[in-house]
């Protein structure tokens, strides 16, 4: 019997077989056919789709990890029109709960253009209200009335958040909608903030999620402010305005050994969170930032800086005597004190303590022009200082060679008039004073977190325009002027350098008599500076004297940040460090 069906079974086999290879070779043909090249093609969009992923925007830190920019999720609102059942219950829902009128959500869902699938209605709801309507649409999916809000849809997404509103907004900037950040930090490390966005195929069949992409976040940045000193330096420039009656005001607190700025306050001030609100608080070109975009003559604050220029040239000393006439004239103009007196003998010492016109105007001269504008250009006047921080505008010094630079400009800058400058750079020069010669960079990015690495930002030395010696000597000129004169921005217990700046304004025919800038800046301890304070308050009308209105305003600061900063009094410092 084996032998008799053993050929049928061979034979039953290979025809099989045939057959088999056969449908193999027919899927091959078929599937490499131009046909099915031409059906993939055309099936290829329904499998899924390229999209973009933006990343989650960096968060922004302070120094002491407290949330200064984040992201909250918020809706869309929209509707799938092929799935709407109501049209009625949802134009009801959506004018009650997100406050969109009813007549123009009825007219979109029910009469839509042409080939439209998907409907906006609204964006950036909350999630509390957007809560409310999906809870209320879960309750209608077996409501018997037959009411529904079936259709409509609800997509998250993430927006930009500022949890402190209005408190060192200045320097954090804000982010539109679009995901553009503007000023300050925002805009000035966009790119950083942003991350990288990821296009990618994504497929339609939900068992292949796993293939989505995991897209990291944009790089987290911790900044240098302190937002302790920040809150009171806000809080001490507004109660200051509004004190000495001053139209807008700028307070920075920096730490003089590395540049990192501890708080920067200026007004007018935002809630970024309100974005919608800039043209109306920044009416024309009023600066977002004071301390970086507004240039203005600073007054004799300047005068610091044409002292430690003469000291440091050798052209005076502390003890050099000049006979203060009340008048001097340089390239053919006379130039008068601030109370049009003369003050007979005095020291160079003296000249700083009184903050007279004629005597840094005389040490000017002295200087000559070479000389003078040396040291100013390499203080960084007229020079952009590199701040991490968008707007910043660069000043104007005039030098001999200019169009519009006059011999008698050498005496009038010695004073800081006809000299415009920020703060931010007034206040990196006195870091040259105040940090034994050594000018460091300002900057308001202490360290950026970026693929689970932190990356710390070091000090920066931009210059060293005077040496140690003559910052010391400088340094105890300006605390014994202070002293010598009951400086109203003295603070019991503590030893204190810094100048005053009283400028008049300047106008197309002139300067101004009756309207000023008052400004100061000092440092302290003097042994061991560890903030430096610039403030300038425009147009106070209470004085226009920077001693009166200027001066009190540093005492108030210097209170706080001893306090913030836990630095004791200099007996008890000094005695603990063995001095």
């Amino acid at each position: 019997m084996r032998g008799q069906f053993a050929g049928r079974y061979l034979t039953l086999a290979f025809l099989l077989g045939i057959f088999g290879t056969g449908i193999i070779f027919q899927l091959v043909r078929i599937q490499t056919s131009p046909e099915a090249q031409a059906i993939l093609v055309d099936v290829g969009p329904y499998t899924g789709a390229w999209r973009t992923y933006y990343p989650a925007r960096g968060e922004i830190y302070d120094r002491n990890g407290n949330l200064l920019a984040g992201n909250q999720t918020v809706y869309e609102v929209g509707v799938t029109l092929s799935e709407i059942d109501d049209p009625h219950s949802i134009a009801l829902a959506t004018s009650v709960y997100l406050g969109l009128d009813y007549d123009e959500v009825y007219e979109q869902i029910t009469d839509p253009p042409e080939g439209i699938f998907y409907i906006v209605l609204t964006d950036y709801i909350t999630p509390d209200r957007a809560d409310q309507l999906i809870q209320l649409q879960e309750v209608l999916l077996n409501d018997p009335s037959g009411q529904s809000l079936d259709g409509l849809v609800f997509q998250p997404h993430l927006q930009r958040s500022y949890p402190e509103g209005s408190l060192v907004s200045n320097v954090v900037g804000f982010v539109t909608r679009e995901g553009r950040g503007y000023y300050g930090i925002e805009e000035k490390y966009n790119n950083l903030l942003a991350g990288v966005p990821v296009t990618v195929w994504v497929p339609s069949d939900p068992n292949r999620a796993e293939e989505l992409p995991d897209i990291p976040p944009g790089a987290t940045l911790i900044l240098t402010i302190d937002r302790e000193i920040q809150a009171a330096t806000e809080d001490v420039l507004d109660s200051s305005i509004q004190t000495y009656g001053a139209d807008s005001g700028t307070i920075i607190v920096m730490d003089p050994q590395t540049g990192e700025i501890l708080s920067m306050a200026t007004t007018p001030r935002m809630d970024p969170n309100h974005y919608s609100d800039y043209a109306t608080i920044f009416p024309g070109e009023t600066p977002y930032n004071r301390a970086i975009s507004q240039a203005y003559e600073p007054g004799s604050v300047m005068k610091i800086f044409t002292m430690a220029g003469a000291l440091d040239s050798g052209t005076v000393t502390p003890e050099t005597t000049m006979f203060d006439s009340g008048v001097i004239w340089v390239g053919g103009w006379d130039i008068h004190n601030w109370d049009g007196g003369a003050w007979g003998y005095q020291t160079m010492t003296g000249c700083l303590q009184h903050s007279l016109n004629v005597c840094l105007a005389w040490v000017a001269v002295e200087m000559g022009n070479d000389n003078f504008y040396a040291y100013f250009e390499n203080f960084g006047f007229g020079h952009l200082t590199g701040i991490d921080l968008a707007g910043e505008a660069p000043g104007r010094l005039k030098r001999p060679g200019d169009g519009d630079w006059y011999q008698v400009d050498l005496g009038t800058n010695a004073f800081g008039q006809g000299i415009a400058a920020t703060p931010i750079q007034v206040i990196a020069a006195a870091s040259a004073i105040a940090n034994q010669g050594r000018m460091v960079s300002p900057h308001v990015l202490y360290a950026m977190v970026q693929n689970g690495q932190q990356h710390n930002m070091s000090t920066q030395i931009i210059g060293r325009p005077i040496s140690t010696e003559t910052a010391r000597t400088l340094t105890a000129m300006l605390a014994v002027s202070l002293q010598s004169e009951s400086s109203l921005a003295l603070v019991p217990g503590y030893s204190l350098a810094g100048k005053t700046g009283t400028a008049q304004i300047p106008t197309v025919g002139g300067y101004d008599l009756h309207q000023t800038n008052a400004s100061f800046v000092g440092w302290g301890p003097v042994d061991d500076p560890q903030f430096l304070v610039y403030i300038w308050l425009e147009r106070p009308t209470a004085s226009p004297w920077a001693s009166e209105v200027a001066a009190p305003v540093f005492r108030q600061m210097v209170e706080r940040l001893v306090v913030l900063m836990n630095i004791p009094p200099d007996a008890i410092r000094l005695a603990t460090n063995g001095q």
